[in-house]
């Protein structure tokens, strides 16, 4: 498994390189790969903009949030969830949903396609959410896709995992490393400009 941002030890290092495309330090703060979209989605006239640390931070979780996926450490991953997540997803019934899977989306090459900021969405408890579009690619040629949103309630708190959506595509599905014409028209996931997804 593989993350499109350096992050904190050998393993992660050799992923970064493979996908951002130049050596990092080990204890450099995650960074996106230049060509990963990014948009700023705030309520008619407020002024926003995230600042460096903001997507540090926001990068970190995501990336330790999947870190933990992949080593199937469920007890870490789900202290990453918000309360009102937890609450409506309670341990034992989350992590059994996930262990009954033969694999999951950590578990491929992933990409950050797209970075979305979102500074106190209307309905939502205030603060700054961030969703990470993604694509995951397994060796067995399943195709994933999906995002994760990230919230913190205010500058200095920690960032939690409030929301996860992922479509997984299996092998037979996919054509060229693409997925075939009549699936990639039904996929309720991002995978980029100009790619016909349902989404």
């Amino acid at each position: 498994m593989a993350i499109d941002c350096p992050a904190y030890g050998r393993f992660l290092l050799v992923a970064a390189v493979l996908l951002v495309g130049a050596p990092v330090a080990f204890a450099a703060p995650p960074a996106l790969a230049p060509e990963v979209e990014r948009e700023i989605i705030v309520p008619e006239g407020v002024t926003f903009k995230p600042s460096p640390g903001d997507e540090e931070g926001a990068i970190d979780r995501f990336a330790t949030y999947t870190m933990a996926l992949a080593k199937r450490d469920y007890e870490a991953a789900y202290a990453m969830l918000r309360l009102s997540y937890q609450a409506s997803n309670p341990r034992l019934e989350w992590e059994m949903n996930l262990r009954k899977r033969p694999g999951l989306w950590a578990d491929g090459m992933i990409r950050i396609l797209r970075l979305s900021w979102y500074a106190d969405p209307a309905g939502q408890p205030p603060g700054l959410y961030a969703a990470f579009d993604f694509r995951g690619d397994r060796k067995d040629g399943t195709m994933d896709c999906g995002y994760v949103s990230v919230h913190r309630s205010a500058p200095g708190s920690d960032w939690a995992v409030v929301r996860t959506d992922t479509s997984e595509v299996p092998a037979a599905m996919m054509e060229d490393g693409v997925p075939k014409a009549d699936v990639l028209r039904q996929l309720p996931c991002y995978l980029g400009k100009g790619i016909a997804t349902d989404f």
